[in-house]
């Protein structure tokens, strides 16, 4: 049995197929463009994300099913007849929503979100991004007069396209602000706060379950599974009870841990309850989610200011025995805010304790160390609603990093466990997409970090450094 999992990140779009022996593969890999049209905005060309999946599936012969994960919070708009988009993707990152958020918080709508959606007021969901489009794309209000408008995560744009069918997932839908995760429904209260109309959404189903068919190469193959790309991940490193977290240091660090049948509210702490997955003619899976919004990008602004050349230049340091902050240098990656347990936008990324002695390499090692802090602070937070399991997996760029494992096993007071595979997303997508017949890939060549550093006893003076980033920039 051939599965075809398609991975469409923010970045890129990758093609992973895995084989009745257990074996996984990418045969194809596209990035795309990232575009900035205004400060605070992030977009990308909807027509090329369709045109790269339509170039990775191509890329493949025998296929027995396909599985789609995607970005989870990027949306847009399109022609429900034309099926051509009237909008570009508004990416997860994108703040352009900021003012009508901030209005919404003056009134009652912050319960009504939490209670509802279990999710807080923020421009990171969708929900403030579809009025956005509704208020500010002409054609959006014309196709609405006729009834042919059409609002989506961007799994929606693909599934209508590709297959036919306008329909999202519930994990993808549990992300929107407009879900009811106690229903798993449409809620019309939330959709008449953020002014959505109801009809122009899709019928939301479990993660796995029929999504139609695509043509490859003169056969149709069944599309079986479409899920958040986090959420893939999560059923990629293998977690399924309660307590299992995983760790994808990725632009930012996704937090995700599983509770099971539980929905824990915790957005004052800066969880959200989500939907893990809903296997067909099951319940649904409930996770928390955390997040760390700046954690590789950090690393690669280090390396664009030229504080390091080559990335194996900071895989150890001279005085590794000795931390940066052991040393009172902190560094907090608040450069795009603070994400769990503070969920403060206004945050600013802050060195404390430079001196006229440190060093290029001093700065990388406190960032990568500040990482590993804000990290440990989810996982802190995360414990005190589900106990957290002695053993963590991880992934994504940093987790080859070998000083950053080891520190971050050191502040979690954890074994760290390193997947060999970087493709965990789409190994969840396809193992979803198998449902259960003949594909299960586990890693078994995984690197281990016990927690032998004493960073944990340095988690006070990383708070006091956090403390003073907060509500820093207007």
């Amino acid at each position: 049995m051939a599965i075809l999992a398609i991975d469409q990140g923010t970045t890129s779009t990758r093609a992973f197929v895995v084989d009745d022996s257990g074996e996984g593969r990418v045969v194809k890999a596209v990035e795309h463009k990232q575009y900035y049209p205004h400060p605070g905005w992030v977009e990308h060309d909807p027509e090329e994300l369709i045109r790269h999946i339509e170039l990775c599936i191509n890329g493949c012969t025998t296929l027995d099913a396909i599985g789609i994960d995607n970005q989870g919070e990027s949306c847009l708009a399109w022609n429900s007849e034309t099926k051509k988009a009237i909008s570009p993707v508004i990416v997860w990152q994108d703040s352009r929503t900021e003012p009508v958020i901030e209005s919404l918080k003056n009134t009652s709508a912050r319960e009504r979100v939490l209670e509802r959606a279990g999710l807080p007021l923020d421009s990171y969901f969708p929900a403030a991004k579809f009025c956005w489009i509704l208020q500010n794309v002409p054609e959006a209000q014309d196709l609405l007069s006729t009834g042919k408008l059409r609002f989506g995560t961007t799994d929606a744009f693909f599934l209508d396209r590709l297959t036919g069918r306008f329909v999202t997932d519930i994990s993808t839908a549990s992300r929107t602000s407009l879900m009811n995760l106690q229903t798993g429904r449409w809620d019309q209260d939330l959709c008449d706060l953020f002014g959505v109309p109801m009809e122009t959404l899709p019928e939301i189903c479990p993660t796995t379950t029929d999504f139609g068919t695509i043509d490859v190469h003169g056969k149709r193959i069944p599309v079986t599974a479409s899920v958040v790309d986090q959420q893939a991940a999560l059923y990629g490193h293998g977690c399924r009870e309660s307590g299992d977290v995983k760790i994808t240091f990725g632009t930012g660090a996704f937090v995700l841990v599983v509770t099971g049948d539980t929905i824990y509210q915790a957005a004052d702490k800066g969880l959200l309850p989500t939907v893990a997955w809903q296997k067909h003619g099951e319940k649904p899976v409930y996770a928390l989610d955390g997040g760390v919004f700046s954690a590789a990008s950090a690393i690669n602004w280090a390396k664009s200011l030229g504080l390091f050349v080559h990335f194996d230049q900071i895989n150890s340091f001279d005085q590794s025995d000795s931390p940066a902050i052991a040393r009172d240098l902190v560094f907090v990656p608040a450069l795009t805010g603070l994400g769990c347990p503070y969920w403060d936008r206004k945050a600013g990324g802050t060195w404390v304790g430079l001196t006229l002695d440190a060093t290029a390499m001093d700065l990388v090692q406190s960032i990568l160390e500040g990482i590993a802090f804000r990290a440990a602070e989810v996982i802190e937070t995360m414990h005190r609603f589900v106990p957290i399991r002695d053993e963590i997996s991880i992934d994504g760029g940093l987790s080859a990093n070998p000083y950053f494992c080891q520190f971050l096993a050191g502040v979690l007071d954890r074994e760290v466990i390193v997947q060999s595979t970087a493709e965990l997303t789409a190994l969840g997508t396809a193992e979803l997409a198998a449902g259960g017949k003949g594909v299960c890939v586990q890693d078994k060549d995984v690197k281990r970090y016990e927690p032998r550093t004493e960073g944990l006893k340095y988690m006070d003076r990383f708070k006091e450094a956090v403390s003073r980033s907060q509500n820093w920039r207007r």
